[in-house]
């Protein structure tokens, strides 16, 4: 699999599973895959209510804040405040999850991953990072906010959009603003 640029201007935002906003999917694996049978799948969405959040049986999620005052997320009980932007939040899918908007509308970036295939986590890097995906592994780097530059290759990725890197994939990122790096590690591979 060679590196794939996955640009904002593609993507058809879709209905949340719980029907309350809008999504986009940036990527998914497999290709093609519904909210019901990926293995991971990463989206921006707008959030423009409080309310609650869908189930994901099985799913593990990593939320970050991109733009607007924040939420706070009441998971199974427990309180959490997720105000600051790009710092990155994990919890469960199948988690009675509530979100309460801090202020007015948000946006956030959402990783979400069946635990029993694979695994997932978010770094946020604001200057130059090196991604070389091991074996059994993709790394998506998503711009969240300004700019970042594919050393190697010289490629500019705008506001929202996305590498998508497969093990034997390498370069070196500048970035000119916020990016993501997920990581996402297959079970089966290890």
């Amino acid at each position: 699999m060679a590196l794939q640029l996955l640009r904002a201007q593609g993507r058809t935002p879709a209905p949340w599973k719980n029907g309350g906003g809008v999504t986009s999917e940036v990527a998914a694996h497999p290709g093609g895959a519904r909210t019901d049978d990926f293995v991971w799948r990463v989206s921006i969405a707008d959030v423009a209510r409080s309310g609650p959040f869908s189930v994901f049986e099985g799913v593990d999620r990593i939320i970050t804040v991109v733009d607007g005052p924040g939420m706070a997320l009441t998971v199974d009980g427990a309180r959490h405040v997720v105000a600051d932007p790009y710092e990155p939040f994990a919890f469960a899918g199948d988690s009675d999850t509530q979100c309460e908007l801090l202020g007015g509308p948000i946006v956030d970036f959402n990783v979400m991953v069946r635990r029993a295939d694979a695994s997932a986590q978010v770094r946020i890097v604001r200057d130059r990072v090196t991604v070389r995906p091991e074996a059994g592994t993709r790394v998506l780097a998503v711009v969240l906010q300004g700019a970042a530059t594919l050393g190697r290759k010289s490629v500019r990725l705008d506001h929202l959009d996305a590498a998508l890197f497969a093990a034997g994939d390498a370069d070196d990122i500048d970035v000119d603003g916020v990016l993501a790096v997920v990581t996402v590690a297959d079970h089966d591979s290890n």
